[in-house]
């Protein structure tokens, strides 16, 4: 048996304190399921097999399976179980895969995939003294994103920083500050471009006031992103503008059995073809999805030569780059209608933003196969393999 993607949608992604700041993760995540299922009015929400929804916080509002929680808020019927995953910046994308395997092996017909960030909203944490009533000071720690509460038995050397990962990345495989900036800016005109063509008009629903990603610059130039100081390191490479924003916003998908497509009231757009995951050194998060990638393609029975769109959310551009040239494909199949630099990185509902666009693109290019995949903190990657099923591309080929 076949998984489906049937629909996708997502919310204008927010930048970090902006126009999504005062909206709660869970109401967030409620209004994009909402939005999801307004898409599909023939479908009975009570014919819903499961809700699977990813979070990487985990520790503010949307804490206590924020998946079940957002489901109720969106007015499911109470009998719709609900779970939430948290593989960090690719909860979602694991979530679309675990949905997709339950639908393969007919433990459900339908699931209901996404998830959720909120970077804003992500609270300051105590932990517990070993011993009641402490006479000295406790200092808060912030979860918006990286390690927190570190167990001081990890090696040193995984534990670094997100940005000092990448710079090392950048030394190892020699991506300099000016190749980064240029795909940053690219990333920019490309998303820019696609908001004015119309592409993501079907696939964002308004959250609150915000009806575009808050985070486009679309007069930003070489020149500007050069200006820009180094983030993590004195003589870095890796800025404020060739790295993803904190941001907030969610993602929902619909995913079914071929025979679910009459209760849908949909046709699928996509046949999850392959799924891949892999980890390795925690440091090294970065390269994570070159393996991934491969291994869902190897399951898809294709190779790169037949791959015609691709996907790959970009946590930095460093990593993007190592990623594109390890797979040694044409870069100008990758993020077509811009990436995460650009459009933002909630980190909770990464993965269903870059699945659902693939399967747009594979639409609009006509092409058959894409992939989708995402970085992981602590040493992992995922990747999706998408068969392009729409009707107009019988006649594609490829």
């Amino acid at each position: 048996m076949s998984s489906y993607l049937y629909s996708a949608v997502r919310t204008p992604f927010g930048r970090f304190n902006g126009a999504l700041a005062g909206v709660r993760p869970d109401d967030l995540a409620a209004g994009v399921i909402t939005a999801l299922l307004d898409r599909a009015p023939r479908l009975d929400r009570a014919a819903i097999d499961e809700v699977v929804w990813g979070n990487a916080n985990g520790a503010g509002e949307e804490n206590r399976n924020v998946g079940r929680m957002a489901a109720l808020l969106a007015g499911l019927p109470t009998s719709v179980p609900g779970t939430t995953v948290n593989r960090l910046c690719g909860s979602s994308l694991d979530a679309a895969m675990i949905g997709s395997r339950a639908i393969e092996t007919g433990d459900a017909g339908i699931v209901l995939a996404g998830g959720v960030e909120s970077m804003t909203r992500a609270p300051w944490v105590l932990p517990k003294p070993a011993k009641g009533f402490p006479a000295g000071n406790v200092t808060a720690v912030s979860t918006t994103l990286g390690w927190r509460l570190v167990n001081p038995r990890m090696p040193k050397e995984w534990t670094v920083s997100l940005g000092e990962a990448n710079e090392l990345l950048q030394e190892r495989y020699g991506i300099g500050r000016e190749r980064q900036d240029a795909f940053a800016l690219r990333s920019h005109r490309l998303a820019a471009a696609a908001w004015d063509e119309g592409f993501y008009d079907d696939l964002v629903a308004p959250a609150g006031d915000l009806k575009r990603d808050e985070g486009i610059r679309a007069d930003t130039s070489l020149e500007k992103l050069a200006d820009l100081k180094p983030s993590f390191r004195q003589d870095g490479t890796i800025t404020a503008g060739n790295a993803s924003p904190l941001s907030d916003g969610a993602s929902a998908l619909l995913l079914g059995s071929e025979a679910a497509a009459e209760r849908i009231g949909l046709d699928p757009l996509a046949r999850i073809a392959g799924r891949g995951a892999f980890a390795l050194d925690p440091q090294d998060f970065g390269y994570a999805p070159v393996e991934a990638a491969n291994r869902a393609l190897a399951r898809a029975g294709i190779g790169w030569d037949q791959v015609g769109a691709v996907e790959l959310n970009e946590a930095f551009a460093v990593q993007s780059l190592v990623c594109v040239d390890a797979w040694g494909i044409d870069p100008e199949i990758v993020n077509t209608k811009g990436g995460a630099i650009a459009l933002g990185h909630p980190l909770g509902a990464s993965g269903a933003r870059v699945l659902g666009t693939l399967a747009k693109v594979l639409r609009e290019r006509r092409e058959r196969w894409g992939v989708a995949a995402i970085c992981i903190g602590v040493g992992q990657g995922l990747a999706v393999v998408l068969e392009n099923v729409a009707p107009e591309n019988t006649e594609a080929g490829a």
